[in-house]
């Protein structure tokens, strides 16, 4: 009888990439906390065309005992006599590292647990190899070459990998791959006491007095302005009345530092990067942010009161329906899942800073590192640099403006009113009773002159709200005034949803606009759109949560913003002990102020009507999920969406969606006058005016 199977790591790779020290490197990492046995394929591979002799040799006589948990005895190659030399045992450890061209082999993968594939640029590889092995190997080099060759050519084992190491030789490798394999579902009870090492951080922290005339904006371009990926939560309506306490915290972050990293997500697969490290997870984005996110492993300092500290950043888009009981329109429609906005785009904050507007205070939130402290100081320099006269105002709009970009309408007035009709049938044969239709406005601009970033703080001076935000993710930017909360779940448990239905856009006369706003307040139609999701988002939390905690403390009460009134409610509720924070986010997926009610079977309803027209961003969720425990994420609404086009060329493609919930009682005219309204705040902010339908 074997002794239990160990698990075992594959690092594959061409010659010179660099597997033999990172494989060393990771056994040396791991085996601090157990035995681990590491295996090198030069060894066992009989001569300079001996690749394909040498792999099954691997398969034959290391790998397969290993699998039942059996030690490994084989025949090392004496390079020096070119012939079959010593016998050598590789013990069946716990954790066994298999390193060389081929440890990673189509007929080696069901045995193995995890792959690792190295790559380094062709001449760069050579340029190593060459100067590790010298004359012994210049010789070879093109013959063994060719035999790497033939064998890719029919084994994919790139594309196989769960984790691909860039690999710069700059010493990042081993620590990068490390964190990218403790992310991989099938080594979390293997590498457990890696993972709680990494669960148990060390929290530094300073506080410091905000200048009264340093914004938001002002200390994000301080401090990230350069960073190719970032996000900034922008509570940008400060002096308005905040009766949710919505307007007092922003948040800004990059994943920069030891503990940066990156998570994209694309139907049924989540890429995760950590510096020169890349990791594949395959499944439910939700089950992997139960992994990330679920568990609370950090406590806020005294003093901070915002739910967030440290964590992950970014936006979930409304097509991670399909794992909410919606449809993939992707795999329906054959869309091309690698282009266009990523399903989810969040960033990894070990570094952040939070700025407090009711005390006046900026914190800076930092991971302990080795570069932690000189961090703290250099941002906190860059801070006080803000107040100091004379300081430039980084926040600041610039006095050129783009030009303005000339948007078209996927449906025209006529095809949109069919469209509110054809819900209302639907809503009449009782499919439905709110049906949230939308639409999508598109251009495309030059690449010169247009800067996400003055865009973002265009559309802010514009039409300031409590859940602004500018996220910055690589080729893509999204900027939004949201003035609406999706899902807030506190460090305790705490949840609370606080849904808008129902717009009236705001009159420059004051006698008109109270009208207006008296006219929201009262219409039995934008009422009944209200109270219907509210009884809708009770019926999510309450999956989650104790039913005896349901509340609704507000309804249907008018918040009125720069551009628009809105009818707001609240309803909270507290999550069960045993109920997963995740999941409790999965299950009021998407926002139901954006789908209607019930969710489900409107949603079916909405893809028909929408032509299969994927949302992206639109109508999904931006914010944070915090180390603590606690996340806070509001509707993406009143958001343009930026994508830079790739070839010399260049330039944008813009994404502006907008649209109204329709009722068995809505007038089609004045759901369209309600999508112009809508639209409005962020042409308005562009220059441009909405298209003729």
């Amino acid at each position: 009888m074997g002794r239990s199977a160990p698990v075992i790591i594959a690092v594959d790779g061409r010659s010179g990439a660099g597997k033999s020290t990172l494989g060393l490197e990771l056994a040396t990492a791991l085996r601090r906390h157990r035995p681990v046995s590491l295996f090198h394929l030069e060894d066992i591979y009989p001569g300079w065309d001996g690749l394909d002799a040498g792999i099954d040799a691997y398969l034959r006589d290391v790998l397969e005992p290993l699998h039942w948990g059996e030690d490994a005895r084989w025949t090392a190659w004496d390079w020096a006599a070119n012939a079959g030399g010593e016998r050598r045992t590789t013990a069946a450890a716990p954790v066994v590292v298999v390193e060389g061209v081929g440890a990673a082999a189509a007929a080696a993968r069901e045995r193995l647990d995890a792959v690792v594939w190295v790559e380094v640029p062709d001449a760069e590889r050579r340029r190593r190899a060459l100067g590790r092995d010298g004359e012994t190997y210049a010789p070879h080099w093109e013959r063994w070459a060719r035999q790497e060759d033939a064998w890719l050519g029919r084994d994919a084992v790139p594309e196989a990998a769960d984790v691909v190491v860039r690999n710069a030789a700059d010493g990042r490798a081993p620590t990068d791959t490390l964190r990218a394999l403790l992310a991989l579902p099938a080594l979390r009870a293997a590498l457990h006491p890696e993972i709680a090492q990494a669960a148990s951080p060390t929290l530094l922290s300073r506080d410091l007095p905000l200048s009264k005339n340093a914004t938001a904006p002002d200390v994000f371009a301080a401090l990230y302005g350069g960073a190719t990926h970032a996000v900034l939560l922008d509570s940008s309506n400060t002096g308005d009345p905040d009766p949710g306490g919505r307007n007092r915290f922003s948040i800004m972050a990059a994943p920069d530092g030891e503990a940066g990293a990156l998570a994209e997500h694309r139907s049924g697969s989540t890429r995760l990067d950590y510096g020169c490290a890349s990791a594949r997870v395959d499944g439910s984005f939700f089950a992997w942010l139960d992994m990330a996110w679920g568990a609370p492993r950090l406590r806020a300092p005294d003093g901070l009161e915002a739910g967030f500290c440290l964590g992950w950043l970014g936006w979930l888009g409304y097509e991670l329906k399909r794992e909410c009981g919606g449809s993939d329109l992707a795999a329906s429609a054959g869309h091309d899942e690698a282009s266009g906005p990523a399903d989810a785009a969040l960033i990894h904050a070990g570094r952040a800073v939070v700025l407090d507007h009711e005390a006046g205070t900026a914190w800076l939130l930092a991971l302990a590192a080795p570069d932690a402290e000189d961090w703290l100081g250099s941002a906190a320099s860059a801070i006080d640099a803000l107040g100091s006269p004379g300081a430039p105002s980084f926040g600041a709009v610039s006095p050129a403006a783009p030009a303005a970009p000339v948007f078209v309408v996927a449906d025209t007035r006529g095809a949109y009113l069919d469209k509110v009709r054809a819900a209302q049938r639907e809503i009449h044969e009782g499919n439905s009773y709110e049906v949230c239709l939308t639409t999508s406005l598109s251009a495309r601009t030059p690449g010169a002159g247009w800067d996400p970033w003055d865009v973002y703080r265009r559309l802010r001076l514009r039409n300031p709200a409590p859940f602004a935000n500018y996220v910055r993710f690589g080729r893509t930017a999204v900027a939004g005034t949201s003035p609406e909360r999706f899902l807030r779940v506190g460090a305790d448990g705490f949840m609370r949803a606080e849904p808008i239905k129902g717009t009236r856009r705001r009159s420059a006369d004051p006698v008109e606009d109270r009208r207006l706003q008296e006219d929201l307040a009262t219409s039995p139609k934008d009422r009944a759109e209200n109270v219907m999701i509210v009884d809708l988002l009770r019926n999510d939390l309450v999956r989650s949560a104790d039913p005896s905690t349901l509340s609704v403390p507000r309804l249907c009460e008018v918040e009125s913003y720069a551009t628009v009134h809105q009818l707001v409610s609240t309803i909270d509720a507290r999550l069960r002990p045993d109920a997963s924070r995740a999941e409790a986010v999965a299950a009021a997926f998407p926002p139901g102020s954006m789908t209607g009610a019930p969710k489900i079977s409107t949603m079916a309803i909405l893809d028909r009507l929408e032509d299969g027209r994927a949302r992206g961003v639109y109508s999904g969720a931006v914010g944070y999920f915090s180390h603590t425990g606690a996340a806070d994420l509001s509707v993406v609404i009143r958001t343009l969406t930026m994508e830079r086009c790739p070839g010399p060329s260049g330039g944008w493609r813009l994404a502006l969606g907008v649209g109204g919930a329709v009722t068995a009682d809505s007038v089609p005219a004045e759901e369209w006058d309600e999508v112009v309204a809508k639209a409005h705040g962020v042409l308005s902010a562009l220059g441009s005016t909405f298209p003729d339908p």
